[in-house]
C-alpha cells in the first residue's frame, strides 16, 4: 500500500489534485475533514480548545466558531502553536487509524493523505512519496481574493501564517505546478496516478 502525502499552501490547487486522484481510484484521507470531525461538540479536542482559549469560541449550539478561532490564531504565532499542540497529536492518531483501516480493507490500495500542514506537523513520517502542489504566492493571493472574497491583506496574512514554499519544496518528491490551465494540473495528477498505480513510487521527479 503506497502511502502518499499530498500537501500545498492555501489556494495552491491541492484539493483539485486530491479530487482527481480520488476519481482515479486513490483512497483519499482528508486531514481537514479529520480536524472538523475531532472538533465536533462533545469531542475531547473541542473541550481542550475551549479550555485553552475560552468558551466564547463556542457557538450557542456548542459547536466551534471557526471564524473566531481563526481570527485568534492567524494573528498570533504563540496562539497558533498552542492550538497545534492540541490538534496535531489527535489528528495524527486518527489519521493513523484510517491508514490502517484502508490497508486492512485493500492491501493494494493507494492511500493519499491530503494534508495542508505537512511541513509544520508531520514531515518525518514514513511517507512513500511526498507530493507538493505549488503555485507562486501572488497567484495564491489572487485566488483567495477572487474566489474566497478575502481582502488582499487578509490573504497575504493567511499565506504568511503557513510554511514557506521553500520548506515545502525541500521535502517534495513530486511537484505539481498549478499556476497554469486546469487541464495542465489534471494532466500532472494523471501522470502521478499512473506512477502510483503501476507501483513506481520511489525517487524524486
Amino acid at each position: 500500500m503506497p502511502l502518499v502525502a499530498l500537501t500545498g499552501g492555501i489556494a495552491s490547487g491541492k484539493s483539485t489534485i486530491s479530487a482527481r486522484l480520488a476519481e482515479r481510484g486513490a483512497v483519499v484521507i482528508d486531514a481537514d475533514a479529520v480536524v472538523r470531525e475531532l472538533q465536533q461538540p462533545g469531542m475531547p479536542v473541542l473541550r481542550a480548545i475551549a479550555a485553552e482559549f475560552g468558551d466564547h469560541l463556542l457557538l450557542p449550539d456548542g459547536s466551534l466558531d471557526r471564524a473566531a478561532l481563526g481570527a485568534v490564531v492567524f494573528a498570533d504565532d504563540r496562539a497558533r502553536r498552542r492550538l497545534n499542540a492540541i490538534v496535531h497529536p489527535a489528528v495524527s492518531a486518527e489519521s493513523g487509524r484510517r491508514f490502517a483501516a484502508a490497508l486492512a480493507a485493500d492491501p493494494g490500495a493507494v492511500v493519499v493523505y491530503d494534508v495542508p500542514l505537512l511541513v509544520e506537523a508531520r514531515p518525518d513520517d514514513p511517507w512513500d512519496l511526498v507530493v507538493v502542489a505549488h503555485a507562486p504566492e501572488d497567484v495564491r493571493v489572487r485566488r483567495l481574493v477572487e474566489l474566497r472574497g478575502m481582502t488582499e491583506q487578509d490573504a497575504r496574512a493567511r499565506v504568511a501564517s503557513q510554511a514557506s514554499d521553500e520548506r515545502r519544496l525541500a521535502i517534495a518528491d513530486v511537484v505539481i505546478e498549478t499556476d497554469g490551465e486546469l487541464s495542465a494540473t489534471l494532466a500532472q495528477a494523471d501522470a502521478l496516478w499512473e506512477r502510483l498505480s503501476s507501483g513506481r513510487v520511489g525517487g524524486r521527479s
